[in-house]
This record gives structure tokens, C-alpha cells and sequence, in this order.
């Protein structure tokens, strides 16, 4: 009877240690992920429908992430055919949320765009709301990166 008394005792003691100790390697992991960053660096493009049925209109993204710092570029269409390249500002990127703004000067207004978006692989999906004149307009945004082209 004692035997088998010592017995259970050290299957409880071997089954809460197994369980302590899946518990453990299951936060570790779940920590190593949390802690993973996506990286957005690269150039990522997307088209969005021209005004009064013109021609579609492409935009592009250039991203670095150094460290901390999230810096880039945004190239949208501009009047007469032109692009027109603008620094984005309070770039931010936590885990898979990114978020930056861009203003411009046309016509004597400021027109701000603040763009959200979630970062899956090779996809931006998210938001960009636009400011101008009071008025607060939202817009779907997918943009794709472009693969790296080999030196």
C-alpha cells in the first residue's frame, strides 16, 4: 500500500512538473512573438481610381526602419502628368500597426493625410484619412511591396 501511495505521489510530482514547465516554454514563445518586429522597409505601390473616371492613380511608398526609427518618402501624383515627393512625419510602428502623416501645400491650403494600416507579409492594409478646408474625407488604402531586385 505504500508502495503504491509513493508511486502516485511521484507521478503527481512528475505530471505538475511537466505542466509547469509546458506553461513556461508556452509564455516564452508567445514572449519571442510579441517581441517580434515586422521590418516595412522597402518600397510599397498601390493605384487608387482617378477623379471624374481619369486614369487610375499610383502612389508610392519608400519605408526604412532603422532601429527604432521609421523614416520614408511618399510619391503621389501631382498636377500636369508630374509626381511630387513628400517626407512622412510622425512615422510610427508598433508590432504589425503602422501609422505616418503627409502634408502639402496646394493653392494657398494644407492638406494633411494620416495613414493607418496593419503590415501582413507584403500588405499594408488600412486607412488614410485626408483634412482639408475643415473637411475630413476617409479612404480605404492596400498597398504591396515590391520584391528587392537582385545586384
Amino acid at each position: 500500500m505504500q508502495r503504491t501511495r509513493y508511486a502516485l505521489t511521484s507521478l503527481t510530482k512528475v505530471v505538475a512538473c511537466a505542466i509547469l514547465a509546458l506553461g513556461n516554454v508556452a509564455q516564452i514563445q508567445a514572449a519571442e512573438k510579441a517581441d517580434k518586429k515586422v521590418d516595412p522597409t522597402g518600397t510599397w505601390k498601390w493605384t487608387r481610381p482617378g477623379r471624374n473616371g481619369g486614369a487610375d492613380q499610383e502612389f508610392s511608398l519608400k519605408l526604412k526602419l532603422d532601429g527604432d526609427k521609421l523614416t520614408g518618402k511618399l510619391t503621389a501624383p501631382a498636377r500636369g502628368g508630374q509626381t511630387s515627393d513628400t517626407d512622412i512625419k510622425d512615422a510610427k510602428l508598433k508590432g504589425e500597426e503602422i501609422s505616418f502623416t503627409t502634408s502639402v501645400e496646394r493653392g494657398g491650403n494644407t492638406i494633411t493625410a494620416k495613414y493607418n494600416g496593419k503590415i501582413s507579409g507584403d500588405t499594408i492594409k488600412g486607412k488614410i484619412e485626408t483634412e482639408r478646408g475643415g473637411n475630413t474625407r476617409s479612404n480605404d488604402w492596400e498597398a504591396k511591396r515590391e520584391a528587392a531586385k537582385a545586384k
